[in-house]
């Protein structure tokens, strides 16, 4: 059973988006989950009230499966990141994270603020044991099968043994998550050569080499939509989270500049949401933050309905897999690197 709390007013269509989003969601998770919608409760009942009566009158049979924990504050993009917990501790965000904290919640999901998640999440549920910092891991679509880079935000600048850290990390992602047998790790680079990259690169593919991980050697840019190289394909990519999230703003364009260009090209609409439904960065709904002691989504500030149903479908998989407790352990198996 996974309890999955969700900051019902985070996200620039919440609250709207997010209780229709949990209202979605419970009618495809297992009936022994259930949504804490955190927020205000006036404001949620008030949606509950009318997407059930109207819209989503469907779901009304998984109303009880959702309960409302009242937060009088709201994180604002414009808060410092740092001081969330501190200057606004009856946020919907802290809220939330707080009952996962204390044991009344499995999961957290939000589209608010990400730095603001970020740091509440460092604070509130802390890091493991040994780990440096926590990372974003986000799916890009391949012509495979998705690809999980990390970090796409979190770092901007990272050190050769933390790469090597997000790598353990994505591991364990692919493995429990993705359901990936002994994941295929890359080291996103200038060039295939192990001689290829900036310094940082250069050493961490030194370490990455002897962590017993399955490593495949550097990748570049272009192996990432095809999901590898020629040869190999690849389940985890790494990188700092300057050049992650390049990465991930990039392809979030990729999908609706070509709507727009086989759009003019006289394609009908019908085939272009079939053919490119897999770029739509709703598909996947929400990127883990890993690294910490629990499980904290990261949703997309403007996500819709869909994208908040399937940021809890993950939330809910992450917590069904035990992703959390097989980090701890193969953190707390690996010494430290050299």
């Amino acid at each position: 059973m996974a309890r999955i709390a969700l900051d019902a007013m985070g996200g620039d269509f919440a609250p709207k988006a997010t209780v229709a989003g949990a209202l979605m969601a419970l009618a495809d998770l297992d009936p022994a989950h259930s949504i804490q919608l955190v927020g205000r409760t006036a404001a949620i009942q008030q949606q509950l009230d009318a997407l059930l009566a109207g819209e989503l009158s469907a779901m009304a049979p998984h109303r009880p499966r959702c309960s409302i924990v009242e937060a009088p504050d709201v994180v604002e993009m414009t808060d410092k990141p740092s001081a969330v917990v501190r200057s606004r501790p009856n946020s919907s965000m802290a809220v939330g994270l707080r009952l996962q904290a204390d044991g009344e919640s499995d999961a957290f999901v939000s589209a608010g603020s990400t730095g603001a998640q970020m740091a509440a999440s460092m604070v509130l549920l802390r890091l493991h044991a040994g780990l440096k910092r926590p990372a974003i891991v986000t799916l890009f679509p391949s012509a495979r099968r998705p690809v999980a880079v990390l970090d796409s935000g979190a770092n901007v600048d990272c050190s050769p043994d933390e790469l090597v850290q997000f790598a353990r990390l994505g591991s364990v992602y692919a493995e429990c998550v993705l359901g990936r047998d002994e994941p295929a790790i890359g080291l996103l680079s200038i060039g295939e050569e192990a001689e290829k990259g900036n310094a940082v690169t250069k050493e961490t593919h030194v370490l990455l080499a002897k962590s017993g991980l399955n490593f495949i050697g550097n990748v570049e840019g272009r192996d990432l939509p095809a999901g590898g190289t020629d040869q190999q394909a690849v389940d985890v990519v790494v990188c700092d989270g300057f050049v992650g999230n390049v990465l991930l703003k990039f392809y979030e364009a990729i999908a609706p500049f070509m709507i727009d260009t086989l759009r003019n090209a006289g394609v009908p609409d019908q085939m272009l949401g079939q053919g490119l439904k897999h770029l739509d960065y709703s598909e996947h709904g929400g990127a883990p933050l890993l690294g910490v002691r629990g499980v904290s989504i990261i949703a997309h500030g403007k996500s819709s309905p869909r994208a908040i149903k399937n940021a809890l479908k993950v939330a809910a998989q992450a917590v069904d897999s035990g992703m959390n407790d097989v980090i701890g352990q193969r953190l707390s198996a690996t010494e430290p690197v050299a």
